[in-house]
Formats: structure tokens, sequence, C-alpha cells
């Protein structure tokens, strides 16, 4: 078994009085997609940003590739990205400018290396029509997949993804997750994936976590957890699990 590149100790993330997250600890693998799912409030998104280093944790520990990240967050989020359906963008620009403008955060490379990627990327998600498109005037659909294309421009090794494909379309949909499959075993990309499509998380998911009220309730491999539950699913697991009495 290869070292994990991210390790959560003993998170838990306090809100005036409210405990959103309560002591949550586990590890992802190079090349894995680990899947957390719950119901709304469950914690998730909360946990993603203590990933992210945009939420500090009231108590445990998070280590990525190796290093503690509240000491050395400036290096590690160069190798990692983001995309959510709830992350805002710069509406005033266009599809290539802000995509110019996040190359430039995450250091792509001269202005030649970056035009050639922004290509890359738009040419992946099929937004290649609409580079000189502003935000503003973006479909949701278009927006979520320009979301994706800033999340894969700096080639990151880790990936986290909050309900990605929550605006597409099925057929899109269905290219992305092929698409962060393929890149997924050319590289070794690691994916921390949520979304309440239990299809989707079925089918994309190496392993899974099931949260709710800020704690880890269940957690194993889709196939492993349809067999423990005794269900049809993954749909009927997470209604089983989420209504499970006295937990």
């Amino acid at each position: 078994m290869p070292d994990p590149v991210l390790k959560a100790r003993a998170l838990r993330k306090n809100f005036r009085g409210l405990t959103a997250v309560d002591g949550v600890s586990f590890e992802m693998f190079p090349g894995e997609i680990l899947g957390l799912l719950g119901p709304n409030g469950a914690g998730k998104t909360t946990i993603i940003h203590m990933l992210l280093g945009l939420t500090t944790p009231t108590e445990g520990n998070i280590t990525i590739f190796g290093r503690d990240l509240r000491r050395s967050r400036r290096e590690i989020i160069q190798k990692v990205n983001f995309s959510s359906t709830h992350m805002s963008m710069p509406n005033s620009l266009t599809v290539r400018e802000c995509l110019e403008v996040f190359a430039r955060i995450y250091r792509v490379g001269p202005v030649k290396v970056i035009q050639q990627r922004i290509k890359e990327v738009c040419r992946q998600f099929e937004i290649e029509g609409i580079r000189n498109k502003i935000l503003r005037h973006l479909s949701s659909g278009q927006k979520t997949r320009l979301n994706l294309a800033k999340a894969l421009i700096n080639r990151p090794q880790i990936l986290f993804l909050d309900e990605p494909t929550a605006s597409l379309d099925p057929d899109i949909a269905d290219k992305t997750r092929s698409l962060l499959k393929l890149i997924r075993e050319e590289r070794g990309l690691s994916i921390l994936y949520t979304s309440h499509n239990m299809r989707e998380m079925e089918e994309i998911s190496d392993r899974l976590i099931f949260l709710d009220k800020g704690k880890i309730i269940a957690e194993g491999k889709p196939s492993e957890l349809v067999k423990r539950y005794q269900s049809v699913d993954l749909e009927d697991v997470f209604l089983r699990v989420a209504r499970e009495p006295n937990r």
C-alpha cells in the first residue's frame, strides 16, 4: 500500500457553539477517488474547506504530501485545486481571461504555456466556443464546466470536487466523469468527490465515507456497503444509513 497523499486526524470544527465536524479521521491514497456522502449539513463542505486551508480546524491536523497544511499551505496549494457549483467567479471577465487569472495564480508557466493549457482544458470540457463570452452571460452548465476547467488548469495532484456535475446535463456529466477517470489513470490524480447523485457516486468512487451530523458513520467500497446494508444499490444504502435511529 503506498503512503497516503492526504491524512486528516481528529478534525473538529465548531461554529458559535455548533459542531459542524466532530472528530473525523481518514486518509486518501495516490490515484484514489474518495467519495464523501451525507445529507445537507453533514459536514462535507466544511471538511473540504479545512483541507484547502480556507477554514481552520478547531481541533485536529491535516497532512498533505507529507507536510503539515498549516505550515506549508503555500507549497501544497500549488499542487491541488478545487471545484464547486457554489463557487463564485469574476463575472466581468471572459472565460479566457478568467482562466488566465487562475493560471497565473497557480504559476502554470509563461504566456505561451498558459495559452496552450487554456486551449487544452477548454477542449476537454467543450467550451472552446465560449472563450470570449463574459461570465455573467453563461448558463449554469457552462459555468460549471468553466469551474472544472479552472480546477484542472494547473494539472493538480489532488482535486477537491464539491458536487461538480450538479448543473450538467446527463451527456456532459457522463463525459466529465469519464475525463476525470482518464486523468486519474494517466497521472495518478487523487480526487475527493461529493455528490447527491448516488448512481454517480457508485460509478466513480473507489471508496466511500458516509457522514452525518459531522461524524463518520460508515465507510468502505460501494459494493461492500451495498452488501453490508443488504441493499439493492447505493441510494438504498444512503436512505438506510440516513434514517437509522439512535445515531
